[in-house]
């Protein structure tokens, strides 16, 4: 008999094992004389040594869901303050897609910024009056100014930011970065998810944008809620025991043990980590979310009051998520759908997450941890020049976002729109450009880095060219 006969592979002793590791990792957490021999196996990427140097190890995406308009926020118009009221050029519109104002096309007025702004930082960033607290951080920001993208309702347009396509099924960025790069944690999810609304019609978000696609399911996101449970269906039910859970959880490892024998499923592989991570998390999620431990003045920084379930405590969350190894942490805040009232409304809803925004900055650098983390502030698109009423309506010709830490140069900006804010006209970056220079951070080509599915090599950044946006890297 060789080495070779002598030895048992975890995928053997899984298929083999009458209770899998049911018994093993149940037996770890509510037994405490017993310690587990076995335990999941961490994910190490499919991308065993990085094209070049990486300079970010995890990204924290703050998303303003709902289209923030980049004329109350990141981009000055003074020209466009000139013209208020005044009839829209049909230049800039003629055969142009207008979402809700296409009906009229032939009576659209400008509106102007409904906002003053203001020069912040050394650096001179021109950041909207609302938006103070991310002026204090302008010179850590590279505000990227000709944003475009494909998809001008909602739901597509976050599927096209988070996936690279607009069709429904296909990986997150998340997905795709825990999976080339692998987990830097064993008791947490590599890709969390947190939610937060306020200040405008609160804008739905479909669970498939964070979903793994055609990836294994191991690695799609996980929401945690930063009030109530943290996790859903982890905690044992009221009058479920100890030894019901046991027996329960043995029986369905057995189960899928004998279809492992049968299928060869890699989705029976996951199926048998997520359990074993679920229960991992009963120890890890109490830890995470109990914030006691922190100083009154973080708490003062961050505006957060903890349980709340503000984005302030969710920027919170995540600061304490990538302290403990987790790879991709998204915070939706769903309140950025301004259609009417964009004056007050955008001005509430920047207060809502401004403070966070900036305090997590702030933190990060503190702690030595900006460096290589990375983090991403924008929507999905932006908002039209024209009035929608008091409002404005969906735009995907010019938009604007910021980026900070993990191998972003600061106190600069990229790119323009033109006079009135319409057209992005000077270094434009698609959704593509950003997903290349996210995988470029970190150290992947996004030209060889793919995933074979149906007999097609996918990739985040598609089949169209895409570029990675070098004069913002540091």
């Amino acid at each position: 008999m060789t080495p070779a006969d002598l030895q048992i592979t975890r995928r053997s002793f899984l298929n083999h094992s009458s209770a899998g590791i049911g018994s093993v990792a149940l037996a770890s957490l509510l037994n405490d004389d017993l310690e587990a021999s076995d335990s999941a196996e961490k994910w190490t990427g499919v991308i065993k040594k990085p094209h070049h140097p990486p300079k970010a190890k995890r990204v924290i995406h703050l998303c303003m869901a709902g289209g923030p308009s980049h004329l109350e926020t990141l981009d000055y118009k003074p020209e466009l303050a000139k013209m208020n009221g005044k009839p829209m050029p049909q230049s800039f519109t003629k055969g142009q897609p207008i979402a809700q104002l296409q009906g009229q096309r032939n009576n659209l007025k400008v509106l102007g910024p409904q906002h003053e702004f203001k020069h912040f930082g050394k650096s001179g960033q021109h950041i909207s009056s609302i938006l103070p607290e991310i002026g204090s951080v302008a010179d850590e920001i590279a505000i990227v100014r000709s944003m475009v993208t494909e998809q001008i309702n909602h739901d597509p347009a976050h599927t096209f930011m988070n996936t690279g396509t607009q069709i429904s099924g296909r990986p997150s960025m998340g997905s795709w970065l825990l999976y080339g790069l692998g987990a830097e944690t064993e008791n947490l999810p590599g890709y969390v998810v947190l939610t937060s609304v306020g200040g405008g019609q609160n804008q739905p978000i479909a669970a498939r944008q964070w979903h793994s696609g055609f990836l294994p399911s191991r690695f799609q996101g996980v929401p945690f809620h930063s009030k109530g449970d943290p996790v859903l269906y982890v905690t044992n039910p009221k009058g479920v025991s100890k030894d019901d859970q046991r027996a329960l959880v043995n029986t369905v490892n057995a189960l899928n043990g004998i279809h492992n024998q049968q299928a060869e499923d890699p989705e029976i592989a996951a199926r048998i980590a997520q359990y074993e991570m679920a229960f991992k998390m009963q120890a890890s999620v109490p830890g995470l979310m109990d914030v006691s431990d922190e100083p009154q003045h973080i708490l003062d920084l961050y505006g957060a009051k903890p349980g709340d379930g503000s984005f302030a405590s969710n920027c919170l969350l995540a600061r304490r998520l990538a302290e403990r190894g987790v790879r991709f942490i998204q915070l939706y805040h769903r309140g950025w759908d301004h259609h009417g009232g964009i004056k007050n409304a955008s001005k509430n809803t920047a207060g809502l997450v401004d403070r966070g925004s900036a305090a997590l900055i702030k933190d990060l650098k503190e702690r030595g941890m900006l460096d290589d983390t990375l983090v991403i502030w924008g929507g999905e698109f932006g908002r039209t020049p024209m009035a929608q009423g008091n409002g404005r309506d969906h735009h995907i010709k010019g938009f604007s976002m910021w980026m900070a830490g993990g191998g972003i140069k600061g106190g600069v900006s990229h790119g323009a729109t033109d006079e009135l804010g319409y057209n992005s006209v000077q270094d434009i970056v698609n959704v593509r450009d950003l997903h290349a220079t996210l995988l470029h951070l970190f150290g992947i080509d996004y030209k060889r880095f793919s995933h074979k599915f149906q007999g097609l090599d996918y990739r985040l950044t598609g089949v169209k060219p895409a570029s990675v946006v070098k004069p913002i890297l540091a």
